[in-house]
């Protein structure tokens, strides 16, 4: 027996249609943002896949796009260009949250509005400034701060949400937590796919296809089923556990997971005694430090245990050739990841 969101899905899969497709009565070409129009049309150009749209107007660019038709405007116009489609569609938004320890020690949060243009920009910028920190590092003379999380993997994450969900449903939910990061949308995998068949190659399935295709054009998203891909190899570049996906609650959840310097330091007491056993006291020492501090160079580590920058790297090369350590993600900006 269907119900709810699941009949409505399955009522337009008869009727050869998606939600995304149907045209809104009530909306006229004042419910689109010129400033969301223009945009697009920068991001396209540097995308390269199509044509020169700098002359033309919003309502031209609207019909090359199928997003205006002879019968009215789209859903997905107003999605992806409306200056207020919260007064269409009322759970559009995301809602960001920062927890304690648990999902009862709320600690303060925010709500993004508007198009999907506009949202995609206002959440990684809430990210940056209040609800993720940015590890100090150095390249030579050069303050380096990065994003706890992979700012691609946030990113895709995001576009995922945003272009796969349901939008009869719920409101996106990003939850922040000391160790991890989650973020859940409405809409369940369709029947074709399963969490086990996201890690394989697989077909582009969206549940929103003309949605899709503008965030194609515009060079936010590929049409070949590599948005998991990207999150999990973003994940690994930053030496980060691999990310969760599951479903839940008639929605799909992705929850990163940072280790973090405590969880280090009891991967360090689990191993000391084996590790100055089999490298000696300095790989030991360096050992420690990498567990705290897994984003260090060599010439950091040598300035936190006063030692000679050539000394740290004869007991690293020690470290990588017992494999207790293995280098993730580039020389610059990469991380050293343990191994037990």
């Amino acid at each position: 027996e269907l119900k709810g969101l699941s009949l409505n899905d399955f009522l337009l899969k008869k009727m050869g249609t998606t939600w995304d497709r149907l045209i809104e009565d009530n909306a006229t070409l004042d419910d689109i943002d010129d400033i969301a129009v223009e945009q697009f049309k920068f991001d396209a150009a540097k995308a390269g896949r199509l044509p020169d749209l700098t002359d033309l107007s919003t309502e031209c660019v609207l019909e090359k796009l199928r997003l205006v038709t002879r019968n009215g405007i789209t859903r997905a116009a107003l999605v992806m260009f409306g200056k207020d489609p919260g007064a269409f569609y009322p759970n559009l938004f995301v809602k960001i949250g920062r927890f304690g320890d648990n999902d009862a020690d709320l600690r303060f949060q925010e709500v993004c509005e508007g198009n999907l243009i506009l949202m995609l920009r206002d959440v990684v910028e809430q990210l940056e400034k209040k609800f993720l920190t940015k590890p100090i590092r150095f390249e030579g003379m050069q303050r380096v701060e990065e994003l706890e999380y992979p700012v691609d993997a946030l990113r895709e994450m995001l576009l995922n949400a945003l272009v796969h969900r349901n939008y009869l449903g719920s409101m996106t939910q990003m939850r922040v937590y000391d160790d991890r990061l989650t973020l859940w949308n409405a809409g369940t995998l369709p029947d074709e796919l399963s969490i086990e068949k996201l890690f394989l190659s697989h077909e582009s399935i969206p549940r929103n296809p003309l949605l899709a295709e503008v965030c194609y054009k515009a060079g936010y998203i590929d049409s070949w089923g590599r948005g998991v891909e990207k999150i999990v190899r973003s994940c690994n570049d930053a030496g980060l556990p691999e990310p969760r996906f599951a479903e839940r609650s008639g929605g799909m959840l992705v929850e990163l997971r940072r280790v973090t310097p405590a969880e280090n330091s009891d991967i360090f007491g689990t191993i000391a005694e084996r590790l100055r056993n089999d490298c000696g006291t300095g790989p030991a020492d360096v050992f420690a430090i990498i567990c705290c501090h897994p984003e260090y160079t060599a010439e950091q580590i040598a300035a936190e245990m006063g030692k000679s920058p050539r000394s740290v790297e004869n007991y690293l090369a020690k470290l990588k050739q017992a494999g207790f350590i293995v280098r993730k993600g580039p020389k610059l900006g990469g991380r050293w990841e343990v191994n037990l």
